[in-house]
């Protein structure tokens, strides 16, 4: 027993890694290791040898594990020291960089638009989601019998037959907040009424929830001269083009009079998009001179006072601007789609020099 001891108690302390160490322990403990086929020999042995002998197996096997464990002990922390002494750590580096979260196109957009036409003079006015049938449709010209006011077409609240409120719904544009903030400011004024409204609408270019911005500005002398010279400088700052043309074409809106569809000259050659130049035109927004209902039901004398509104849809240009083909993917898309569209904050154009940060 003292042969084996020191036989393996030498070898254990001579090995350098522990690649030499499993052999040695193998060689000792393994199935076939030495200890272990004297282990076997003790069925051989009368009961007073088994005795005997048994007993200092296991207190030898009891020992070489234990200088086995020790050594790997002794290994592992003399390899951590050796990694300490040879690598280091410069704790004045900057961390690693983490993924940050992005922007939706459409909040960078609504704040895209927001700046220019604060550099403009125009000032944020904001109202409810849920409206009344009266600022969505009435105080703005539209007669009951419109489509609009059809339940195909407008998401209107539930009431109980008994209910005698007026009736509610969804907005369909930010126009409500205009006659919001003529009631509460008067004239003049000048604001822009970003926002989400809802209509009955889904397709490649439609969403039952979209975002626009309509704009307000009302003075003594304010004509259609003044709302082209507006929209020309927001479509420069916008789409950061030295130059645009637009287009007016006569339509018809309820609270505008006259009123007009604009477009814009652009060309799609190769399938891509550029603004203010080329042979195509674009239509990009609708327009007009307030009516003057709209300015009556808002407290306004339209014989003393005048001005023009218009409508963007939000998620278009963000669309025409960013190259994004179908409106349904601002609403559906999981976050790869957004990684690859976000926006870094604070990447804000102005109408005086393209993007500020």
């Amino acid at each position: 027993m003292d042969a084996l001891r020191n036989k393996f108690l030498s070898a254990i302390d001579a090995v350098a890694d522990e690649a030499a160490l499993e052999e040695v322990r193998l060689a000792a403990l393994g199935k076939k290791g030495e200890i272990s086929l004297k282990m076997r020999e003790l069925g051989k042995m009368t009961p007073e040898e088994r005795q005997t002998v048994g007993k200092s197996l296991n207190v030898l096997k009891d020992e070489i594990d234990a200088a086995l464990r020790a050594k790997k002990t002794a290994l592992a922390d003399a390899a951590l020291d050796a990694r300490l002494r040879d690598e280091w750590l410069d704790v004045t580096l900057p961390a690693r960089p983490r993924r940050q979260g992005t922007i939706h196109p459409v909040s960078q957009v609504m704040d895209e638009v927001t700046a220019i036409f604060a550099d403009m003079g125009f000032a944020v006015a904001e109202g409810p989601q849920v409206e009344s049938d009266w600022y969505n449709f009435d105080a703005l010209n539209i007669a009951p019998e419109h489509p609009a006011r059809q339940e195909h077409d407008t998401f209107f609240m539930n009431r109980d037959a008994a209910d005698p409120r007026p009736p509610h719904v969804l907005r369909t544009h930010t126009s409500p907040v205009q006659i919001r903030a003529m009631q509460k400011q008067g004239a003049p004024i000048r604001v822009i009424a970003p926002g989400r409204v809802y209509r009955m609408d889904m397709d490649q270019t439609h969403t039952p929830m979209f975002h626009q911005v309509e704009g307000l500005a009302l003075g003594k002398d304010i004509s259609m001269a003044n709302l082209k010279w507006v929209l020309e400088e927001f479509c420069k700052a916008f789409f950061e083009v030295d130059e645009v043309e637009l287009r007016f074409r006569a339509s018809h809106f309820p609270f505008t009079e006259p009123s007009a569809e604009v477009d814009i000259r652009c060309s799609w050659e190769g399938g891509q998009l550029k603004i203010g130049e080329g042979k195509d035109w674009m239509e990009i927004l609708g327009s007009g001179m307030v009516h003057p209902k709209v300015l009556e039901a808002a407290g306004i004398d339209p014989n003393e006072w005048q001005g023009f509104a218009f409508g963007i849809g939000i998620d278009r240009l963000a669309m025409l601007k960013y190259g994004i083909p179908d409106l349904r993917a601002f609403f559906d898309s999981d976050l790869r789609w957004l990684r690859h569209y976000g926006f870094a904050a604070l990447d804000l154009p102005t109408v005086f020099g393209g993007l500020s940060k």
